[in-house]
């Protein structure tokens, strides 16, 4: 009796627990049959990002003729499905001899869980034909779109460059990064249960490409540009310099150029990242002398002064217990607010800033732009606030009238000089043709002085390169307005702790022409050059580029040369 009772316990157990399984089968199977079905095949199915076609960036010539700064580029790579790769300690040794890559690194990509993996990019034909030949289980031969620069140097820290991680950095790449990126497609693909690729199916979300983009740079402008800062660190040393060219009209940078610049190609081989920086807007400095016609346009917009408005040099001035001086302690008499320019006489500014008085000079450099990005579509632009101009010294004031003491960014001064030349207007400068992210129509912008202030104000500018300091500027036929600049660099600017200022300089030239109906504006900045002033520096790179601009351009002249008459 007590064995059949045991024989019929085991067979319940087993009833029960056959039980349990049929009823969990029908659930999985049959009730829940969609669900199961749906992971299995998730579990299968696999999707393979396909990349968009990223969009070139062009440059033009005068002529229409376009020029690629930015394309697109096939080249093979090596990859690895880690799944289907048995012997893993082998299949790395083997790559590493034949794509002259440690081992450890392919290892590394080997061991992980996953159906993709690149190990090299870029591979060479050598490198092709042993791949092929070596018939690797799970090493497969691919191809991938990489971004490549044809013009190499030239303009590259307008364009920036694409990063490992397929993203824009610096220039346009990264401002326009949304846009020249498009939209990536996926395709979709199946595994087999043990988890090996079979197929791509038929499948897919297109990508959609991005839009390129056509820049207002001249081709020939900014090659002739770059060059000249070639040159001027072979005769002069430069340490850095900028040069930009730009229609003041409308705002179109012609030319952007930096010394020194990068291959976007081999960014990653760039052992000094301060390179990737684009000085034109990413550096500030004092400009020095070159500041001087703000200082003036405040004053005759004010009608506190009129360019034949007269005062006495007597070589210094008192502010509040500081002394300030002309360059080379000079002592110039009598002399009028041309003559301040044409002779860049510091004293005469700290006159003119008086008249006009520090709050309503304050008033203009925040009209000029100084105290706010110029909002150029190109990336990281910064500004100064001018912390220590701002705590509104006497001191403060006297010096910024002459330059020293406020910062700037080259783009800021250019812009600010373009006023002068568009009639009075504060206009947004721009760099790339066909914008969607331009808000600004070309040439729209606030009116911050008269007509008649410009009026003034140029021909004070052009006796400075009629009679002035900047005489090496003048394009015979041509009228040039414009101003030098020599500024010292100040300690702090060197990331020195101590106040002061060094032995280093600033030079520059900021002018544009024809004077009385401009077409072109060049700022010339050039940081430490081995000469005493801007105008043994900065005016005669000013003077080759002017010229070369006149007669690639074909502008006319403004007189004959022996019937010119003093403007």
């Amino acid at each position: 009796m007590m064995r059949q009772w045991r024989i019929n316990f085991i067979f319940i157990l087993i009833f029960l627990f056959s039980a349990t399984i049929i009823g969990r089968l029908i659930f999985i199977q049959i009730l829940n049959h969609e669900n199961w079905a749906a992971f299995a095949k998730g579990q299968q199915k696999l999707f393979l990002q396909i990349p968009a076609e990223r969009g070139e960036i062009l440059m033009k010539d005068k002529n229409g003729n376009f020029y690629k700064l930015a394309i697109n580029k096939k080249w093979n790579l090596v990859y690895v499905a880690p799944t289907e790769i048995e012997k893993k300690e082998e299949t790395a040794e083997i790559l590493s001899q034949n794509l002259n890559l440690d081992k450890e690194f392919i290892l590394d990509k080997i061991q992980n869980e996953s159906f993709y993996e690149i190990i090299k990019n870029r591979i060479s034909d050598q490198e092709i034909d042993n791949i092929r030949k070596l018939k690797l289980l799970g090493v497969y031969l691919g191809e991938e779109s990489g971004r490549y620069y044809p013009q190499k140097n030239l303009a590259s820290h307008v364009v920036g460059f694409l990063g490992g991680d397929g993203q824009g950095q610096y220039g346009l790449e990264e401002y326009y990064n949304d846009i020249l990126a498009g939209k990536a497609g996926y395709q979709e693909g199946e595994r087999s249960v043990q988890g090996f690729f079979l197929s791509f199916s038929e499948k897919l979300s297109p990508a959609k490409g991005g839009e390129d983009l056509t820049l207002t740079l001249d081709y020939n402008v900014q090659f002739m540009a770059e060059k000249l800062l070639a040159k001027a660190k072979e005769d002069l040393e430069i340490e850095e310099g900028t040069i930009i060219v730009a229609d003041p009209n409308s705002g179109k940078i012609i030319a952007m150029a930096n010394f020194p610049s990068f291959d976007p190609n081999s960014y990653s081989e760039v052992e000094d990242w301060d390179v990737f920086q684009n000085s034109a807007i990413q550096k500030i400095f004092e400009p020095g002398s070159v500041f001087k016609p703000i200082v003036m346009a405040a004053a005759l917009d004010k009608e506190k002064i009129t360019p034949e408005t007269t005062y006495v040099d007597e070589g210094v001035v008192k502010v509040g217990g500081w002394t300030i001086k002309n360059f080379a302690s000079k002592t110039w008499g009598k002399r009028t607010m041309t003559e301040v320019l044409e002779k860049s006489i510091n004293t005469g500014a700290v006159f003119a800033e008086t008249q006009v008085g520090h709050q309503f000079f304050q008033e203009y450099i925040d009209k000029f732009g100084f105290f706010q990005p110029t909002k150029i579509d190109l990336a990281g632009e910064i500004f100064s606030q001018n912390p220590e101009f701002k705590k509104g010294y006497e001191i403060n004031f006297a010096t910024a009238s002459f330059g020293q003491g406020i910062e700037m960014t080259p783009l800021q001064l250019a812009m600010a000089f373009s006023v002068i030349a568009n009639g009075g207007k504060l206009i947004t400068p721009y760099i790339a043709e066909n914008s969607p992210k331009n808000e600004n129509l070309p040439g729209s912008g606030e009116q911050i002085i008269s007509q008649k202030t410009v009026s003034q104000l140029t021909k004070m500018l052009v006796n400075v390169v009629e009679k002035g300091y900047a005489k090496e500027a003048k394009i015979p036929g041509y009228y040039t307005a414009g101003k030098t600049g020599t500024a010292q660099v100040s300690f702090s600017a060197l990331g020195e702790s101590k106040a002061g200022y060094s032995g280093k300089t600033i030079q520059s030239f900021a002018g544009f022409f024809p004077a009385f109906n401009p077409k072109f504006l060049i700022l010339v900045k050039l940081n430490n050059p081995k000469a005493s002033t801007a105008e043994y520096s900065a005016v005669p790179i000013f003077h080759e580029l002017s010229k070369y601009i006149i007669d690639y351009y074909q502008i006319p002249p403004d007189y004959v040369e022996e019937e010119q008459q003093n403007p």
